[in-house]
This record gives C-alpha cells, structure tokens and sequence, in this order.
C-alpha cells in the first residue's frame, strides 16, 4: 500500500494543491483587505467632515456618531499638537487612555504627523481594545477654508470583518485537508468506496452531533464571557441538582424495566406464535409512538387525576395521586414499549426455528427451548429496546413537565432554566449530566454482546417457524396483551372524545366547531410537518443501515467515539439540542437557523440511533460470510449493500423507517426551538393549544396526526415488501 512511488505522488500533488490554495485565497484576502481599508478611509472623510465649528457643539456630534455607528469611537483633537495647545474631546476614557500611551509609538507619531499635513492616514496594524480588534483613521478636521483646526482618531471595530477573514481560513484548510484525505484514500486504500463511507459518517456525525455538543460544552464553562468552573461548582453541589439526577436514574430504569417486559410480550406473541389479529394487536403495539409524547399525559390527568373522570366521578377517590413517580412510569411506560417492540419484533422475527427444532428434537421441553435456545438469540434484541428506551427516559421532558408533580427530573430542570430563567449555561450542563448514565449502559451492552455470538442467518432460512408456547400460555399472553390494549383504547378514545366536546372536564356539550377551527389553524402546519418528515424518513434509514453495516463488520481507529456521537442526540435532553443547533448554526461557516433544513437535519440525528440499534441487533444473526461470497464473486460495496445486506436487513430498515417517520411527526423538545416562520410543526401547535386548554383543537389535531401516520405506516408496507424468502410461518404443537 505505502510504496516509495506512491509516496512521491501524493506529496508532488500535495506541493501543487496547497501553494494553489495558498495563492487563491491569499489574493481574495488581499482584495477584500484593499476594499476594506477604502471603506473605512471613506467612511472617516463622511463622519469627520460633519464635524461642528462650534467648541460646545463637538461632545453632541461625538455622542451622535458613536450612537450611529456601534463600531466606530471618536476622539477629537481641537488644536494642532506639534504647533500650539490642544484641547481633547472624547467619550470612551478606555480610548482616550489607549491613545495617550501611544504616542511615542512611532506608527502614531506618523498618523498625526499625517493629519497635521492634511493627509489621511489608516493604520495597517490592528489594536486590541474593548475585547475587540481595531483599526485607526487619523483625519485632518478642515474648515470651509481647508484650514486644519484640529485632528480627529477614529477607532474602527474590525470584528465583523475578521469573521470573513476566519472563514477564509477555514476553507483554505478545509481544502487541503479534503486532499489529504480524499486523494489518501484513493491512492493508499485498498477499499476505497468502503473508506469514503466511513469518512462521509464521520463528518456527518462530527458537524451535526460533534460541533453542536462542543457549543453545549463551551457554555458550560463561561460566564460573562470568560472561562470559569462556576456553573459546574453549582450544579455539582446543589441538593435540588443532585435529586433531580437520581430521580431521571430511577424513572430511567423503572420505565425501560417495563417497556422492554411488555415489548418483548407484543414482539414475541406476535412473531412467534399462531394467533389471529396479529395485524390489530402490531397496530396497537405501535399506537403510542405514533402520537404526540404529551397527548398520553393529557389522557392520563383526565381519566386519573385530582378531578379525572374514572378517579372522581366514577370511583369517587379523595387521596389519590397520579403525579409524581408512579404516574411518569405508567405514561412513559406506555407511551415508549413500541420502541422495545419495533427494536425485538424483527430480531425475534428472524431468529432460525431449526435450532429450536433441534432442540426439542433432544428431548428439552418447550419452555427449556425457549430459555436455552430462543431468549439467547433474542439478548441483542432486548438489551439494544432496554437502552433506547432507557436514554429516551431521561430525555422525556414533554410528559414530566405535566405529570411531575414533586417529583424532580434532570430534563425538566434543564428545560425551565432553559427557558423559564434563561440561564442557558446551566441548562447546558444539567443536560450534559444525562449523558454519564447512558453512555455508561451504552458501553456496558456494547461489551457484554460484543463477547458472544449470535448468528442464526446464514443464507439457508427456514420458511416456518415452531411454536414453543402451549395453549395455556397462549391464552395467557393473549389476555396480557388485550388488558393493556384495552387500557390504551381508553386512553386514546379520551383523546378522539375530546374532538366532539367543547371543553374536557368542563363543558361536555357535543360539538363539530373544534374540527373547522383546528383543521383551519393548523392546514400550514400539517403541511410543514409532513413535508419535512418525507424528506428525513428514507435519508435516516439509509444512513441507518450503512452506519450498522459499518460498526458491525468493519474495524477502523475511531470506532468506540464514532458509536458514542451516534447515540449522544438522542440520550440528550430535545431542549439541549435545539439551544446546540441555535448556537452552532447560527453563523458561518454552516447559517441554518431559520431553514427547513435545520429540522430534516435535527429529524436525521436524533433519531438514527434508533435505526442503527436496530441494524445492529440483525447484523449480528447474519453470517459475514454471505457478503464474503458475494464479494468473492466480484461485487463491490455498494452493490452487496443493496443486495445482499439490505433485503436481510429488511425487518429493520422497515422499523427505522417508520420510527423515524412517527418521531419526526410527533417531535417537540428540540423543534421548538427551530421552527421559524417559514416552517412551523404540528406537534407545536398541539402542545400550544393544550397549555392554552383548548383541549378540543389539540384533539382534532392529534387525532390527524394519528391518522397521517397510520396511512403512511401502510404505504411503507406495501413499498418495501417483505421478502418472500424470509417469510416464516408458526407451525403447530409438535
């Protein structure tokens, strides 16, 4: 790979490319700098021809331009200073102070040796003064005579014209740094495409999750605009900070507990035995994702709050509470186990039944089978829908805002210093906190599964599947299965209630009137959100897919940082993102705020881990040595992907699809932050009507939601079918 000769071309083309680089943008910063410096010569003749001939006139005039202009400072000289005594006019006693220090320098004996002969003068040096660079104009003051009585210093801020020349600095490095890599590549690689890949990844994931998280950072340690540990000295040792922490951690752990038990009861029911209505109990399971993240709090208040329907007017309880920890667990418990079944239902759905029939060929029991033989398979599956749930927990801040109670979270804390004290460094850094524990249970997952194996796809499929469950069992998990069913048609007839009432809670009269209003105030905003998760839905699963291939079969340097950029969006607060997002693409070189593009983007990170975990979890049942043969036969990279790896992987890039569809839908934290005028959400809308209790608007406009992504689960269905060669029927009892 690293001959001599190859060696020889790539510093030859190096040579060449960096001095045409040096060129270039060495003459376009010495034409801006010429352009520049004519402005500012002219933008001195203009002010200082204004001046007044009048003596107590002179402090107005040098308190109108500085008023006029924020980047410009005055310092008049009334009197000649080499002929006679002068008199000195001024506002800003930092410049004035500047200037007396200076005048043995020799750059300012000539500036005003300049103005004393009529002559203009700018500095080619810039000073430092007010946390800010400065270029100085010395001016001869002339009177209608062309008299000189007097002479006139303007300091001119030179910050926003350093922005550009910075810029240029990043482009001409960014340049060369293109070649060294790209041309590396071609020349020393011998996978070429494969490393392109993984180069595009990381520069993805460094300017959209890397860059933003550095400005998160940064603010965590200034205040006042210097470095300082002040803001991590008070939320370290604040009692209020501290229980908020342990309070996310147990929320956390309880609802992925949870989630995860009752995703794996849909996801295995559902793949693995012969039921019938396994298309309503898949729609069911995927009901709540689906929905705005807040709607289920809503539901829950009014069936089972202080004055709810079933608390108060049906049981007539006085002391009950669902606020606090044990309401937030049955909210987000139900609201995120479709994560858990999304991530099982295609590892499960995958799992090879002919070493289950082997193993009931041995003679084990049915229930042995299942615990020696198909739980095993399923662990990538389980731990990967426990940890997105978990990290999802902790960045839930839509439903405790709502349901808290007393009961203190991180997320929450971090969003109302946010946005209720607006100490953004604060918010920052209690945000930052949440990534301690989910990277923490990233790695211990990543290490645990990384020591075994898990293949069962090794390019002879089975077309069945052997039922383990009795009917006994059967029937028990089927009966599970429509409790909770039950329970979430209850919760979600609450919300389709509330379309047809004039206010919930309040006055029950039917009513049509919510429908017009809503479906007229939000047409702009169905059609905004809409657009926009188009756009981000097919771009999320590709990138998805590629990024599991990629941490799966491919080792390189950088792997374990690239994993954690991968799963960083989404363990982080949504508020704490939409603040990054503001602050890192709110100037050059990357101006998105404000952008349609800005919200694809935010769609695209904050959701990919979900799709990789699931990538993940199924590459890791497919034997590498299906895509080994393909490439002994002479495909390339691209070509296996979309061949061999993709249709394999069929199950769930179907999953990210629609996970990313349905998020993207019903996104609120980070949105919020980054909708404009031009682009508006619809999950906004809901969130505002509902803090507004026009609980009837939010339910028309939920309920649309619901049925917008219904229609497109359906068409993502009959888009990208199943193939037939991986389908699986459930044989009966053996």
């Amino acid at each position: 790979m690293f001959t001599k000769k190859k060696i020889i071309y790539f510093l030859l083309f190096l040579l060449i490319v960096a001095s045409a680089d040096i060129w270039i943008f060495s003459s376009i910063k010495d034409s801006y700098t010429k352009i520049i410096n004519d402005n500012i010569l002219e933008t001195g003749k203009i002010i200082f021809s204004s001046v007044s001939d009048k003596t107590e006139d002179i402090d107005s005039w040098i308190s109108n331009v500085e008023n006029n202009y924020e980047n410009i400072r005055i310092i008049y000289i009334k009197g000649l200073p080499q002929f006679e005594e002068t008199t000195e006019f001024y506002k800003d006693k930092e410049f004035y102070e500047f200037y007396k220090s200076k005048l043995s320098d020799p750059i300012f004996e000539k500036g005003l040796e300049s103005a004393v002969y009529s002559e203009y003068f700018l500095t080619d040096n810039m000073y430092s003064l007010d946390n800010s660079q400065y270029k100085i104009v010395f001016a001869p003051i002339l009177t209608s005579e062309y008299d000189i009585v007097g002479i006139g210093i303007m300091f001119f801020n030179m910050e926003g014209y350093l922005k550009f020349y910075r810029l240029l600095n990043i482009f001409a490095v960014s340049i060369i740094m293109a070649f060294v890599l790209v041309y590396g590549i071609i020349l020393f690689s011998r996978d070429p495409v494969m490393n392109f890949i993984i180069l595009g990844l990381f520069v993805i994931v460094g300017i959209f999750t890397a860059y933003p998280l550095f400005e998160a950072v940064r603010l965590t340690f200034i205040k006042n605009g210097e470095f300082s540990m002040e803001i991590w000295k008070k939320i370290l040792t604040t009692d209020q900070y501290l229980k908020a922490f342990w309070g996310s951690i147990k929320l956390g752990i309880s609802t992925a507990t949870l989630s995860t038990l009752i995703g794996f009861l849909f996801a295995f029911t559902l793949t693995r035995t012969s039921i019938k209505g396994k298309k309503f109990f898949s729609t069911m399971a995927t009901l709540p994702v689906i929905s705005p993240p807040f709607s289920l709090t809503l539901s829950i208040l009014l069936l089972f709050g202080n004055n709810g329907l079933i608390t108060k007017k049906i049981l007539h309880l006085q002391n009950f509470s669902i606020y606090g920890l044990t309401g937030l667990t049955l909210v987000q418990t139900m609201g995120m186990f479709p994560i858990a079944y999304l991530t099982m239902a295609g590892i499960l759905h995958a799992i090879d039944s002919t070493l289950e029939d082997a193993a009931l060929d041995l003679n084990a029991s049915k229930l042995k089978t299942f615990l020696t033989v198909t739980l095993p398979l399923s662990v990538p599956g389980i731990l990967s829908a426990w940890l997105l749930v978990f990290t999802n927990s902790l960045a839930d801040f839509a439903n405790p805002l709502i349901l808290s109670g007393n009961y203190r979270v991180l997320s929450v804390e971090a969003y109302l210093e946010v946005t209720g004290m607006n100490r953004l460094g604060n918010g920052a850094a209690l945000s930052l906190l949440l990534l301690m524990p989910t990277i923490t249970a990233f790695l211990v997952q990543r290490f645990w599964v990384s020591k075994k194996s898990f293949v069962t796809v090794t390019g002879k499929p089975s077309p069945r599947i052997t039922e383990l469950v009795s009917k006994t069992v059967k029937v028990t998990l089927v009966t599970l299965m429509v409790l909770i069913v039950v329970f979430l048609i209850s919760l979600y007839g609450t919300i389709v209630a509330g379309c047809f009432v004039r206010n919930w809670g309040i006055d029950y009269t039917f009513t049509l009137e919510n429908i017009k209003e809503a479906l007229q105030r939000g047409k702009d905003a169905i059609t905004d959100t809409v657009t926009l998760a188009t756009i981000a839905t097919p771009l999320a699963g590709i990138l998805a897919m590629l990024t599991a291939l990629i941490l799966v079969r491919k080792n390189f340097k950088g792997k374990r940082i690239f994993e954690i950029l991968i799963m960083a969006p989404f363990a982080i607060p949504g508020t704490l993102i939409g603040i990054s997002y503001i602050l890192a693409f709110n100037k050059p070189p990357l101006i998105l705020v404000g952008t349609g593009a800005i919200i694809v983007i935010n769609y695209i990170i904050r959701e990919l881990p979900v799709g990789v975990e699931g990538g993940v979890a199924a590459l890791r049942q497919i034997d590498p040595s299906i895509e080994e043969a393909a490439q002994d036969l002479g495909a390339d990279v691209p070509t296996v992907f979309k061949t061999i790896v993709l249709p394999l992987l069929r199950p769930a890039f179907i999953s990210s699809l629609s996970y990313t569809f349905v998020r993207s839908m019903t996104a609120v934290s980070a949105v919020i932050f980054l909708i404009s005028a031009k682009w508006y959400h619809i999950t906004v809308l809901i969130y505002n009507f509902s803090e507004n209790l026009r609980f009837g608007l939010a339910s028309v406009l939920a309920t649309t939601l619901i049925i917008i992504v219904l229609i497109a689960f359906g068409l993502m269905r009959l888009i990208v079918r199943q193939s037939e060669t991986l389908e699986k029927t459930v044989s009966g009892e053996r």
